[in-house]
């Protein structure tokens, strides 16, 4: 996600033949019948982040000004999937069916969009990430991130990445930290660093995904960045070599094998397709997608596909009126 102007309403290596297996979303044999777009319609929901769920057939999509999260059939029917009291915006998803945990994680925090939740204790305040059964949409746990630093002029809990062991890991736009929930629910500061930050009223650290190599990657939107974190030693990061590449407004991330990362960039209105031959010391441009004035955000992985989900957040943030009612789910073609 990009800034707003105050009041701050959010639009918020390894060998190249190795497949990644655990950095994505679970993939299988590319469905020829997938569609080209998905489109629903759902005034003022302003989603996201996104997610599809093979096992359900369904992309998932979050929502900054009511907070629930929602299932999209490919038909464009739009129903609940989940919703609760402490949602007050649901940013980043992060679908988590790897070794049994079959769970849906989701950002939470309060730009000050939705009217019937937000709050002066939680606005521009809130971290925290809320756990659900991602079969059912029960919640079955809420980890407040923010507390962990509870002196910090400003937090946003955006993005979420998983590891193999079933470690989360959550970026702060306001604040430059990265959060880690272990397995067993307990947050911690994984990564702090003044280098991190970003201007006041700007987002800094955003989409997030995590490499098998043992390290994450990150977005950092202020200055079209990303960032490498080592697992084993995250005060040791590095800025990814992207000479010759403008990705301005760098938000969602996804890893399609172990040396090809897609990068929406939305102010850009853009997916470009990134190559590392390094275990992403540098990458090269190797494709691009573009989406048009839709304030793309992030993307979701199916069948082998990669779908860009048109947020129109910049609508959101303009505060435009009528509201946007129709968003979409659209196949990148490189």
């Amino acid at each position: 996600m990009r800034f707003a102007p105050f009041p701050f309403l959010l639009r918020l290596g390894l060998g190249s033949t190795l497949l990644l297996a655990a950095a994505c979303d679970k993939d299988h044999d590319a469905n020829h019948d997938d569609p080209s777009q998905v489109t629903f319609t759902q005034a003022s929901l302003y989603p996201e982040g996104t997610q599809y769920d093979d096992d359900n057939d369904r992309f998932l999509v979050s929502s900054q000004t009511a907070g629930r999260i929602g299932q999209v059939k490919d038909d464009g029917t739009y129903s609940q999937f989940a919703d609760d009291a402490q949602l007050v915006s649901t940013i980043g998803l992060k679908l988590d069916q790897a070794g049994g945990r079959n769970r849906l994680l989701a950002a939470v925090s309060d730009p000050g969009y939705n009217p019937t939740r937000t709050t002066a204790a939680t606005q521009r305040k809130l971290a925290a990430v809320a756990i659900f059964n991602a079969t059912s949409g029960a919640k079955t746990g809420y980890v407040n991130l923010g507390a962990l630093r509870p002196n910090a002029t400003a937090h946003f809990a955006n993005d979420i990445a998983v590891d193999d062991a079933g470690n989360a890991y959550v970026t702060d736009s306001f604040a430059p930290i990265i959060y880690k929930i272990d397995a067993q629910g307990l947050a911690s500061v994984f990564l702090e660093n003044a280098a991190l930050a970003a201007p006041a009223g700007s987002f800094g650290l955003n989409g997030i995904v995590y490499h098998p190599g043992g390290y994450l990657l990150v977005a950092k939107s202020d200055e079209g960045a990303l960032i490498k974190v080592p697992l084993a030693n995250p005060s040791s990061f590095t800025k990814v070599a992207t000479t010759g590449l403008t990705l301005t407004g760098d938000d969602g991330l996804q890893l399609t094998d172990n040396n090809t990362l897609l990068v929406v960039c939305n102010a850009q209105g853009q997916v470009y397709r990134l190559s590392s031959t390094d275990s992403f010391v540098s990458v090269s441009r190797t494709g691009s997608f573009a989406t048009g004035a839709v304030y793309p955000t992030t993307l979701a992985r199916r069948g082998g596909q990669s779908y860009v989900l048109y947020s129109y957040l910049n609508a959101l943030q303009q505060m435009q009126n009528p509201p946007v009612a129709q968003f979409s789910l659209t196949r990148v073609a490189f």
